[in-house]
């Protein structure tokens, strides 16, 4: 058994390459050989999201926290909230964030292929991201 003390590993912020607007990371668990999964927790402050990306053996998000967002690609947007459970299925290009007023929060959970979680792409646009929400 192993115990990882809460906060004993440091915040990060999200880097400018992956997310829009203001997001802090906080390990939770990373992969040991031979699992493949790793978490953390994600903090978005209202606006912020992440840039348009894949996973190649897919991602789980489970909200904690405040009120958000999520879209597929060529799907609408769907609003999330706390005990939601979000799956993006392997190779599904997507965005999360928070909504445009409320921070939100969610543990992210993928596992890797070959070494790769998550494959970038291009930032999601201002546009995109003020889509109106599914009805």
């Amino acid at each position: 058994m192993d115990i990882k003390r809460s906060g004993s590993a440091p915040s990060a912020k999200g880097p400018a390459d992956w997310f829009s607007g203001q997001v802090r990371i906080d390990p939770l668990f990373a992969a040991s050989a031979p699992a493949r999964a790793a978490g953390n927790t994600v903090t978005f402050e209202p606006g912020a999201r992440t840039a348009w990306h894949t996973h190649p053996l897919g991602q789980v998000l489970i909200v904690t926290a405040g009120r958000g967002r999520a879209q597929r690609w060529g799907g609408p947007i769907e609003e999330i909230h706390p005990g939601d459970v979000v799956t993006f299925a392997p190779g599904e290009k997507h965005w999360h964030g928070a909504a445009s007023t409320t921070a939100m929060s969610h543990i992210a959970i993928q596992e890797a292929l070959d070494g790769t979680s998550v494959d970038w792409l291009e930032h999601v646009t201002d546009d995109q991201y003020g889509a109106p929400l599914r009805e």
